[in-house]
């Protein structure tokens, strides 16, 4: 479970010091954090998802991960980093200059294909890592129809 991440390049963080130099090192940059778990939406969706959206051409600067359950330091400061966000795992959150920017929750993980959350994180990459000119994700997941062109699992959290 933890070497689906690592062996594609995300940064494993066990400790909460680990935690606060991978935070202060994503200030000026950009870093995808995922909460990685032992349940099956985390293996079936998940990190299959990572994996996908690493294919793209904008990417974050750093990919980090802390596993929950199992170093329970390190994913407690994360947690507190990001106060006013749920704990959920497995979760993915982009960080841009130490602050998260944009959220994946279990929500919006479980049900759906590793595909479909990929393309999620691709857009988030997108309008927050690239140059390219797309829209900014709603701030709300419950626009009226037609209002609202993004995926109402897409979650910004600006």
């Amino acid at each position: 479970m933890r070497a689906e991440l690592s062996a594609v390049g995300v940064h494993e963080l066990k400790t909460a010091e680990e935690v606060d130099q991978a935070f202060e090192a994503s200030k000026g940059k950009t870093m995808l954090l995922i909460v990685n778990s032992v349940c099956g939406c985390a293996a079936a969706m998940a990190r299959p998802a990572v994996r996908m959206s690493m294919q793209a051409d904008a990417l974050p600067d750093m990919f980090t991960t802390v596993f929950a359950g199992q170093d329970l330091e390190a994913t407690f400061r994360a947690r507190e980093l990001m106060a006013g966000l749920p704990p959920s795992s497995p979760s993915m959150f982009l960080i841009q200059d130490g602050e998260p920017v944009f959220a994946l929750e279990r929500r919006h993980i479980e049900g759906r294909t590793g595909s479909a959350i990929a393309t999620d994180l691709v857009n988030a990459y997108q309008h927050f890592c690239g140059k390219s000119e797309v829209e900014a994700p709603s701030a709300t997941e419950d626009s009226a129809e037609g209002e609202n062109p993004v995926s109402s699992t897409f979650r910004s959290i600006l």
